[in-house]
């Protein structure tokens, strides 16, 4: 349990938030969400003790433990990965170190086989002697093959780190968790995982994360940032945001009544009260709900893009054909191989891999970047394509400004491009920053507005969502629903996928899987898992 009283955090005379009061108990996972800059990671830092609040206390039960999700990779380097998740758990580790010591002295006392003794049952009493065992699991389930266990962390990639640092974080069954972005790097089946991990976890839990799917199958509570306060709603972040648009439809509406207002708000309360199925602790959760004060759901001040993507001429009949396309790494590695499909009006495919480096090779030989090692593809004639590249460094070196940068894509005058930026909110002065000085956030804002003035009829994307915050990811993933052309893309955000794809292409060494069905049926058919494990030459 974590109880914050009258907190207050401001760095200089900005203040984020200030007499925060709130309770987090057991049993519950908290989805912390607001706009970039509004203080998710702070919140976060100021409950583990890494920043001094301005004001107020911050508490946890007696002897509770609490474990937090590191950001610094390069900590544990020279450490082996299993001792790395190990230490997770300060209190056994310090006892493991201390019990080895002393069984190493040549000059063993009474006074140390009494210590030791001790330290035995408190090495008991932690679950000390599965230990090993247990992290070894939680290694496994995060993707970390058994022969990495006892390598260096140095000489693991970024993302093996990532997932090493996650098992070492929730290692132990601490009693309050804390996770900054936890699906960061992480591939889907690795996020399922956790999903799962989570779902059967009694502790407390605080999440910041950008994965929509993510905070609804794991949160039963949503902690928005926003007005400068922190305010506690019971359910996942799909209710808040669906209350949340709805109480700014109201908002609009100033014929509305009082009194038709709650009745809208209280009915759509049931609705969603009763449609809460996949998610953790229905009952509890419906019962919250249904209890919640209609004057609590305001309208949100964040600010969505306006992401509008039009097709100049409709497509005709032929889209691609691809026949037996063939790619292989720098490293070697066969990425695909007899890759044959062809796409058809109207359809919105997904493509995945256990090795993502196969979706963006795939973009590149069919946008004439990249050549295939094997195979030939074709678009049809009246196909424009409008490409969103995984890796954008080289489109932003440049001292170019915004208002400058965008002219280079599309016809219009400067008033016209700065309208575009304004839909992609950049105002005032900022469409005048040098494109080479902006965020990862700023620069993706930017190559879809570069993708929006080409007016293609076919969209080809690899992973869109990287680097967007919430906001963006959500008004990207309500357009693509609603567009009339066709898109490709890949992605690692599971509702983008399974809201917008309606066709799914499994790339693998030997050949295709091409399915005609929505994502979630995919994942769960055991047809598909075993077709998996016979195309990889692997479990799957």
């Amino acid at each position: 349990m974590i109880t914050v009283s009258n907190l207050a955090i401001q760095f200089g005379k900005r203040v984020l938030y200030k007499d925060v009061n709130i309770k987090f108990t057991p049993g519950n996972i908290y989805g912390v969400i607001g706009a970039n800059g509004a203080g998710k990671s702070t919140l976060l830092k100021a409950i583990s003790g890494e920043l001094e609040p301005n004001k107020g206390t911050i508490e946890m039960g007696p002897g509770e433990r609490l474990s937090v999700l590191s950001q610094d990779h390069f900590q544990y380097d020279q450490e082996t990965v299993l001792n790395t998740v190990l230490m997770g758990h300060t209190t056994m580790w310090e006892v493991m170190k201390e019990r080895e010591a002393l069984y190493c002295k040549t000059d063993f006392t009474d006074e140390d086989g009494i210590r030791v003794a001790e330290l035995e049952d408190k090495f008991a009493e932690m679950g000390g002697y599965t230990a090993e065992s247990d992290a070894a699991a939680l290694l496994s389930g995060l993707g970390v093959k058994e022969a990495k266990h006892n390598q260096l962390m140095g000489e693991l990639s970024g993302k093996e780190k990532v997932r090493v640092m996650l098992a070492k974080a929730l290692f132990g069954n601490p009693d309050n968790l804390l996770l900054d972005e936890p699906t960061n790097d992480l591939d889907l089946d690795t996020v399922q995982w956790l999903e799962q991990y989570l779902s059967e976890f009694e502790q407390t839990v605080l999440v910041v994360s950008h994965d929509r799917h993510f905070l609804d199958s794991v949160c039963t509570h949503t902690i928005d940032i926003d007005f400068g306060k922190v305010t506690m709603f019971a359910g996942n972040y799909s209710f808040w945001y669906e209350s949340s648009q709805l109480a700014l439809r109201q908002a609009q509406n100033q014929k509305a009544k009082a009194e038709e207002k709650r009745k809208e708000l209280e009915e759509f309360i049931r609705r969603f009260s009763a449609n809460v199925a996949k998610s953790k602790q229905t009952t509890s959760r419906k019962k919250m709900l249904e209890k919640l004060n209609v004057e609590e759901i305001r309208p949100s001040t964040r600010k969505y893009p306006g992401i509008i993507f039009q097709m100049e001429r409709e497509p005709g009949n032929q889209i691609l054909e691809v026949q037996d396309l063939k790619a292989v790494a720098e490293d070697g590695t066969l990425l695909f191989d007899n890759v044959s499909f062809n796409i058809e009006k109207g359809q919105k495919t997904v493509f995945l891999s256990h090795d993502p480096r196969a979706m963006t090779a795939l973009f590149e030989i069919i946008m004439g970047n990249r050549e295939a090692q094997g195979g030939t593809f074709s678009w049809g004639i009246t196909i424009t394509q409008a490409y969103l590249p995984l890796d954008n460094t080289a489109f932003f070196q440049s001292e170019k400004n915004l208002v400058d940068w965008l002219m280079q894509y599309g016809e219009g005058n400067e008033v016209f491009m700065k309208g575009y930026l304004g839909r992609m909110l950049f105002s005032g002065e900022e469409v005048l920053k040098k494109v080479n000085v902006l965020s990862g956030g700023e620069k993706m804002r930017c190559m879809i507005a570069r993708m929006q003035l080409r007016n293609a009829n076919c969209l080809v994307l690899d992973t869109p969502t990287n680097h967007l915050d919430l906001e963006s990811i959500q008004a990207f993933n309500n357009n693509l629903k609603l567009f009339k052309g066709n898109i490709l893309f890949a992605s690692h955000d599971h509702e983008f996928i399974q809201t917008v794809a309606n066709r799914i292409i499994e790339l693998t060494p030997n050949g295709t899987i091409d399915k005609l069905m929505e994502y979630d049926d995919y994942i769960s058919s055991d047809a598909i898992k075993e077709l998996k494990a016979r195309m990889y030459g692997e479990g799957a």
